[in-house]
């Protein structure tokens, strides 16, 4: 049976982009339809070309939501967050009547919604006619078995949960990325799930190199990172930014260089790289936890949600974390590092078969319908994969 969907997806961060591309390429590769895909953007990040260049459908995109961050672009600012969101209140109202005329003119079978605020708000006043399922890493601060880092903040904790719980609201089942099984691996309308990796991330080829990959979603980490390259130019480094001041390739000098983003260009600098340095978004840590890449977790100031990435990516085995771009971290913890990426790209392979069977559960349809009939053989029992996960645990 052929399916219809409409993707909803929140545009800050590449994460929910990526996670959005790999749902697509599942589906599509199976026969169904995505009718038109739904970003919500602002003006202070554009849309990657990389969506657009994998995404064979209507992309849409209005204003929705988001971060304000420092005048040097390095921290947020929640204060002014809140504030600038309350004073646009009237444009979101009008990108959830978008919203809603989009829904009316396609009327797909499932609504996927990769943590777009706007979704949910909807969904206070007036529910969807369709069903929704709502993906993302977020999703596992509502699982009992999740504890935050104890010596985060309460307040922040107790906040993100209620963010992440209005995101939600509509949802017929929440399908919860995650570093590591946790059990029970479904509670209530929960579904923990291996993260969505793209199919270039299981083609790509991995290598040891000598180079160290950098990626600085917030250009004002820019300088940190030229700051402890001139004290270490013998180390080589490749950066990649969403900074308007680099257009294509940028060489500072014989061993950095700054590149713009480029998701199939970054996979293999980051496949054939010595490590990792970015912010604590889920997606490109789960990348670099597949090749097998130590990485260096930097949060973004006053983000509570990638503090707590980096302290549950370390417990996974993923690598280690600091408070800003100094490398002497990194160069320090690698000895130490034990790689884990086969315990990890098992649990990463069992991401198709629980998306394809929460689809199949929320449609209300048998699981093969779902499948295209060459790849029904290869489909294992979804339930010895659930018990399977409990046997998953920390590194």
């Amino acid at each position: 049976m052929n399916n219809s969907f409409v993707f909803a997806v929140q545009g800050e961060g590449r994460g929910h982009l990526t996670q959005a591309i790999a749902t697509y390429e599942l589906l599509t590769s199976r026969g169904h339809t995505v009718a038109a895909v739904l970003i919500g953007s602002s003006k202070r990040r554009e849309i990657p070309a990389f969506v657009r260049e994998r995404i064979n459908a209507p992309i849409i995109t209005y204003r929705s939501p988001n971060f304000v961050t420092c005048k040097h672009n390095k921290s947020i600012q929640i204060t002014s967050t809140v504030l600038k969101n309350f004073l646009y209140w009237k444009t979101y109202r009008k990108s959830m009547r978008l919203i809603r005329e989009v829904m009316q003119q396609y009327k797909p079978n499932l609504l996927l919604n990769f943590y777009e605020p706007l979704i949910g708000v909807c969904s206070l006043f007036k529910k969807f006619d369709c069903k929704i399922v709502s993906i993302a890493h977020q999703y596992i601060y509502l699982h009992p078995s999740f504890s935050f880092p104890q010596e985060g903040s309460k307040r922040e904790a107790y906040a993100i949960k209620q963010y992440t719980k209005l995101t939600a609201k509509g949802s017929d089942h929440l399908l919860a990325l995650s570093f590591y099984p946790l059990t029970p691996a479904t509670y209530k309308n929960i579904t923990v799930c291996p993260p969505l990796l793209r199919k270039d991330v299981f083609q790509q080829e991995v290598f040891g190199g000598d180079h160290i990959l950098a990626y600085l979603l917030n250009s004002g980490y820019m300088q940190e990172i030229i700051n402890w390259h001139k004290q270490h130019p013998e180390v080589e480094l490749h950066c990649f930014t969403d900074s308007a001041t680099v257009k294509g390739k940028w060489h500072y000098d014989e061993t950095l260089c700054f590149h713009s983003l480029d998701d199939k260009k970054f996979l293999h600098y980051m496949a054939n790289a010595k490590a990792l340095v970015t912010t604590a978004g889920f997606e490109s840590v789960c990348e670099a936890m597949y090749f097998g890449k130590p990485v260096l977790m930097v949060p973004v100031k006053g983000h509570f949600e990638q503090w707590c990435n980096a302290r549950d990516a370390a417990k996974a085995g993923a690598g280690t974390h600091a408070d800003r771009f100094n490398l002497d971290v990194l160069l320090d913890y690698l000895p130490q590092h034990q790689h884990n990426s086969t315990q990890f790209r098992q649990w990463s392979s069992q991401t198709k078969q629980l998306m394809l069977q929460c689809f199949a559960d929320v449609l209300h349809q048998p699981v093969e319908e779902l499948v295209s009939e060459e790849k029904q053989t290869s489909l294992f029992d979804v339930q010895s994969l659930l018990s399977s996960n409990t046997q998953l645990g920390h590194s």
